[in-house]
């Protein structure tokens, strides 16, 4: 196994771990607000922990919930309350390994047809049981291999 694939398998252990917080919603008032309300702090409370003013507390409530919050403003609001603020990148549904193998099938499946359209102006298709068999193995090969150009076009 090459180093680079060892290294994206490792790389895909760390994602996978994570996968629990995929099942994690934000609330509707965000987080900032709902752990704080959960604790039973004021905006005025939270605002003299930062040091900040209760406006800035608003501020940062309304930002988080349309999306435009700093990572470092959560991590800040989360110590104040005596929290942690973590984040993710997960994959839409189960692991990691399951988009690299769709694109695989992707990628592989437009070079079999490829290959097959010119095999077919000169009467020398394969069936098409032989072209899925065909699918797999180059998925296989690109998945173990993983090209430079795996991730753009088909």
């Amino acid at each position: 196994m090459s180093v680079k694939r060892l290294a994206a398998l490792q790389y895909r252990a760390i994602v996978d771990r994570a996968l629990p917080l995929s099942r994690v919603d934000v609330p509707g008032d965000g987080w900032i607000a709902t752990v704080r309300k959960a604790l039973g702090m004021s905006g005025a409370a939270l605002a003299r922990r930062l040091g900040v003013t209760r406006a800035r507390v608003s501020q940062a409530e309304r930002a988080e919930r349309e999306g435009g919050i700093t990572l470092k403003a959560m991590e800040e609001f989360a110590a104040a309350m005596g929290c942690r603020f973590v984040y993710a990148i997960v994959p839409p549904e189960g692991r990691l390994e399951s988009l690299v193998a769709t694109q695989a099938r992707r990628k592989a499946e437009a070079l079999v047809a490829r290959a097959s359209s010119h095999m077919a102006l000169e009467r020398q298709a394969l069936p098409e049981k032989k072209n899925r068999a065909e699918v797999e193995r180059i998925a296989r090969e690109l998945m173990e291999d993983m090209p430079p150009d795996f991730w753009t076009g088909e």
